[in-house]
């Protein structure tokens, strides 16, 4: 038992501290450049766009006090869904 809380422990506390800043990707709204945005700062904006080999990418700013977008969350997934 002691040692399955110790693996969950260690497990937990490297998705915490494994994960680097999102990049700007082709077709993300600050790749290659900087965008004002004319909303309150602490405000989130949601982005998708078709990425590589048609996956659909989502991605979630949040606008800064100066009024730039911070990418903050990035991710993919099929431009299709099967039913």
């Amino acid at each position: 038992m002691k040692r399955a809380l110790i693996a969950i422990a260690l497990i937990l506390a490297g998705c915490a501290s494994a994960g680097e800043a999102p990049q700007p990707l082709p077709g993300s709204l600050t790749y290659g450049k900087v965008i004002h945005s004319p909303y309150r700062p602490g405000t989130v904006v949601k982005n998708s766009f078709l990425g590589d080999f048609g996956y659909r990418v989502f991605e979630t700013y949040v606008v800064q006090p100066d009024g730039t977008l911070k990418l903050t969350m990035q991710s993919t997934g099929p431009d299709f869904l099967w039913q």
